[in-house]
């Protein structure tokens, strides 16, 4: 019967990083719109930076990020040479009053830049962005990267969040994926971080990657219990070769299937909670002090395209190729292009080629959404508050899916929809009851468990 329920709930749907999804964008957003919207930014608001490097020294099979793989540092080198340049547009339109609480380097491979090149980025933001004495800085991590000099360049820039990509340490799963990585590689730079001052770490980890079964899964997580981060990541491995050319390298015929995917994750999970960390949302975990945790148990816990955030800021700008921001007004992304990036932002203009202006309903839908995949529901009584003439239409659909749903995943309790705990792991099929954009999608999703 759970097996049943799970092949028929695992039907491809977004991951709700963002409403409406990024297949909505289009090009009716772009410079001038962008220029507005950051000109609009004021001291009341709240700013949070994401700085993309697209640049791998490997490339990992299963990776569905915007990178490319490059030996020579040379392309690297021209890139870093855009994105001062594309900091330099951005900042300057954007009022000194504005806070910037939050800045995260991500890829990519952020830890391949030299020492000096992540020194002189991070100097480079500084001087065009008014950042809080406060703001958190985290840093996706490849442990081959580093060396002593990446580590304490790292300490330099002021690293508050360690966040380490682990995957799995099973070497069959490893060669299968192209990501070799031991164990003792990914303590030491663990113990360099946490030695140089680092407040978090984070690890993440993938279920559903070929070759893994429940026992290589539970050693890994073993594993990774050992080095007490203070949060991780249990991520679901998305399988999208049309979009990514590279994983078909992977041999599907060593995929787990959907039942396998869910048994892995439920298994983890529960390893971890048994370990003394909490679960937040559907796939973060974390250390009972960790600000996440604190987060989630506050009912503050927020959703971006980084996923589940503890940060409070009401807009995200994107600096890089495909970057994606976030603003009140809407979305923008960057041109994805790395070549035609650096034309643009060379030559002085802004990188945005499309976007989307978010609509009053955008606004309460996205609310709803975005509070069941953080809190696995909402209250109808808050939603009437916020967005009164939308209310009662989001409250009929939430009414008419617990009217006939068979599988008991959610429930009306008072003046709240819920998720029931066996609907909690399907939190994102719950969310695309509310996505008045999903059946006119252009985009293909994975899978939901």
């Amino acid at each position: 019967m759970q097996d049943a329920l799970v092949e028929r709930l695992s039907a491809p749907v977004p991951r709700y990083t963002s409403y409406p999804t990024a297949p909505h964008f289009d090009e009716s957003v772009g410079p001038d719109t962008y220029a507005e919207w950051l000109a609009a930014l004021g001291p009341t608001n709240r700013l949070s930076l994401y700085a993309h490097i697209p640049y791998c020294d490997r490339l990992c099979w299963f990776c569905a990020c915007h990178t490319k793989h490059t030996l020579r540092y040379e392309p690297v080198e021209a890139y870093l040479k855009g994105l001062h340049a594309e900091i330099a547009t951005v900042g300057a339109r954007v009022s000194r009053a504005v806070p910037v609480t939050a800045l995260h380097f991500g890829g990519g491979s952020p830890t391949m830049l030299r020492p000096d090149d992540l020194m002189a980025l991070k100097d480079c933001l500084t001087r065009h962005f008014a950042f809080s004495p406060e703001a958190e800085i985290s840093v996706e991590m490849d442990p081959n990267d580093l060396d002593d000099a990446r580590h304490d360049a790292l300490a330099a820039i002021g690293m508050t969040r360690a966040s380490l990509g682990i995957q799995d340490f099973d070497p069959k799963v490893q060669k299968a994926i192209n990501r070799i990585q031991t164990f003792e590689q990914t303590r030491g730079v663990v113990e360099a971080a946490r030695a140089r001052g680092v407040r978090s770490v984070n690890c993440d980890v993938l279920y559903g990657l070929p070759y893994q079964t429940l026992e290589t899964m539970a050693e890994t997580v073993r594993a990774v219990i050992s080095l007490a981060p203070d949060r991780i990541a249990l991520f679901g491995y998305a399988h999208v070769p049309w979009m990514k050319k590279h994983q078909t390298m992977i041999d599907e015929a060593a995929l787990p299937g959907i039942v396998a995917r869910f048994d892995q994750m439920s298994m983890a999970a529960q390893m971890l909670v048994s370990a003394g960390y909490e679960a937040i949302g559907i796939d973060h975990f974390a250390l009972p002090a960790e600000r996440l945790a604190v987060s989630a148990r506050e009912g503050t816990l927020r959703r971006n395209f980084q996923g589940y955030t503890d940060d409070r800021a009401d807009a995200l700008i994107g600096l890089g190729a495909s970057s994606i921001g976030q603003l009140p007004q809407g979305y923008i992304q960057n041109m994805p292009a790395t070549g035609e990036y650096l034309r643009r932002v060379e030559e002085g203009g802004l990188a945005v080629v499309r976007g989307y202006v978010l609509t009053a309903e955008d606004r309460a839908r996205a609310w709803v959404i975005e509070r069941v995949m953080c809190d696995f529901g909402f209250s109808l009584a808050d939603l009437a508050e916020r967005y009164p003439a939308f209310a009662a239409v989001i409250r009929g659909e939430a009414g008419r899916f617990v009217a006939t749903d068979r599988d008991g995943l959610a429930a009306l309790e008072g003046e709240r929809f819920v998720l029931t705990p066996s609907g909690r792991p399907f939190a994102r099929t719950v969310a695309a009851v509310f996505d008045a954009h999903l059946a006119s999608g252009r985009g293909r999703h994975s899978i939901a468990v």
